[in-house]
Parts: C-alpha cells; structure tokens; sequence
C-alpha cells in the first residue's frame, strides 16, 4: 500500500493516516491524493481530493466508515462522503494548519485542534461550531508560532487529552473547560508526543531529550520517568528521541516508541515491576527498595 506522492519536497509533507473502527480500511496521505485502503486485500479503494490544500490530519466518523473528517493545510475541516464522493460540508475557525481531530460518541461532537493552538467543538448533527478555546501557554514558555496540537477523548468520552509541545492537559468537553495542566521541567526539552494507555488510567509523554515519563491520568501526577539509555543502543550523542507514542490495545502498561531514526521500540515494565512507578515485591523480608511508588527516580524500568 502506496500513498500518491505531491510533487513538493517529501520532507516537507505532511503524513497522516487512520484506520475505521473495525480496522477494515486505513486512510493515508502523504502531501498528495488521500488513498482508501483495504486492509483485507491491501487493495487500493480510491484516491481523492488533489492538493492543494493537503490533508494534514484525518479521522473517520464513529458511526459511518463512509464519513470522513479531514484536517487541511488550509486551516479548513471537511466532512467528505467517500461512498457519494462528496464534500458534505467544509469547517472554519482556525488560523492555521489542522493537527488533531477526536470525535466523540457520547457527545456527539468532534474536536478539531490547530496549528494556531487553539480547541474548537463542532456538532456532528449541524456540524456547526458550539464553542473553541485557546491554550493557556504557561508563564515563562514561549510557544512557537506554529506548533502541533493533538486531541484524544479518555474512554469516558468527555474528559479530553490536549498535547502540546509545552504542556498536556485535561479538558472537560464539550464547554472546553481546563481541568488539568502539566507542565514537565524545561531540562526535559518540548514534548514530542503523548497518549492514553488504553484503559486511560496512564498517560505516556515523550520528549526531546529522549525520555518518556508516565503520568497518572486521573491527577497528571509524574509516576516514573524512562529515561532514553534504557532503550536507546545508539550513540548518546546522534539525537535520536521519540517522535511519537502508539499505547497498545490491551496492555494497559505497554507502548511503543517511534524514534526520529525510524526505529520502533516496544517498552513495558520490568516482570518484577509489574506496572510502571510502583516498588518490586518483598522478598525473605528483605525492607522495601528505594524505588517507591510514584518516584520520579524510576528511570531504567524498561525492557525491550
């Protein structure tokens, strides 16, 4: 399976893809056409909409395979119909480039993120826009002009995850309400890339210097850390650092890493860990370790 290339630089392209919710198609652009994929047969469906602009973020509708939302470069939301090949409607209402889109079942909404760092909540009925929201930057970031914001919805459908380079935090949807900031020290460089474990109780955070750290959902509280020489067998010196997190789909403690070397790294706890940030079993009542649970200290319990 093959994406349309754009006759830009490759470098400079944007790629994105994402599977329906029965994992039968995958949707995938890299700057060029937008291509449906089999993934039954590895069959090419059809390819749609020629840049400009390019699609930047895409997001099938919980309810219809046949529904997609699209994020453009040009700061534009459409909600295309694949079966009718047809632009149902387009969205406006952020400045720049379209990065996350999360919709939600229960609500009946989607959350549209941008460039720009701003929220905004769409009605999946009208598909009118109900509210939007700027990030709060923290005192003493600067954010950069242009920086990636990603949005995915806890399982319960309501509390939503915003990744940001300085920051992750918890909104309540759909009144976009700030529950919770976190803000990792500055020695930790920008975060790369965060998601939820898949039954929400984690949240993995990446960041530039190579580590990842794993924070309590439900509080942002840091449990441990992972630093990157527990993974990394490259020179300490080449910068390579996760690029983005994948939480797998049933192992509440297992995610993978995807390295700017193009590497993939699987990581989970220790066997005698068991989860991440908490102490190893007594054994011959021996006293407890220094690790305790929720240090911040846990920086090499990774196996690959």
């Amino acid at each position: 399976m093959t994406n349309v290339i754009s006759d830009t630089n490759p470098e400079e392209a944007v790629s994105c893809f994402a599977l329906s919710k029965n994992d039968s198609y995958v949707m995938s652009a890299s700057g060029g056409k937008i291509s449906l994929f089999n993934m039954m047969t590895f069959k090419t469906m059809t390819t749609f909409m020629p840049p400009p602009p390019a699609a930047t973020f895409l997001a099938f509708h919980p309810q219809d395979n046949n529904i997609i939302a699209i994020g453009m470069d040009d700061s534009s939301i459409q909600i295309y119909n694949v079966r009718i090949d047809e632009v149902k409607t387009k969205l406006k209402g952020h400045n720049k480039r379209i990065t996350g889109l999360a919709f939600s079942n229960a609500l009946n909404i989607l959350v549209s993120s941008g460039a720009d760092s701003q929220l905004c909540v769409w009605s999946m009925e009208a598909w009118e826009k109900q509210t939007s929201k700027n990030l709060q930057i923290p005192p003493g970031r600067v954010a950069a002009p242009v920086v990636d914001t990603r949005v995915q919805f806890h399982n319960d459908q309501t509390q939503l995850l915003v990744v940001h380079e300085t920051q992750i935090a918890i909104y309540e949807a759909p009144k976009l309400e700030c529950l919770k900031q976190w803000v990792p020290p500055e020695t930790n460089g920008l975060i790369t890339h965060a998601t939820y474990s898949c039954d929400s109780q984690s949240i993995y955070v990446s960041f530039e210097d190579g580590g990842v750290g794993i924070l309590t959902a439900s509080s942002l509280r840091l449990r441990c850390r992972v630093s990157s020489t527990s993974y990394l067998l490259t020179n300490p010196n080449s910068r390579v650092y996760p690029l983005v997190i994948a939480a797998h789909p049933s192992g509440p403690n297992q995610f993978a890493l995807g390295l700017t070397d193009g590497g993939v790294v699987v990581l989970e706890p220790l066997e005698s860990e068991g989860k991440w940030g908490t102490s190893p079993p007594l054994e011959n009542g021996a006293g407890p370790s220094g690790l305790t649970a929720g240090a911040t200290t846990a920086t090499d319990q990774a196996q690959r």
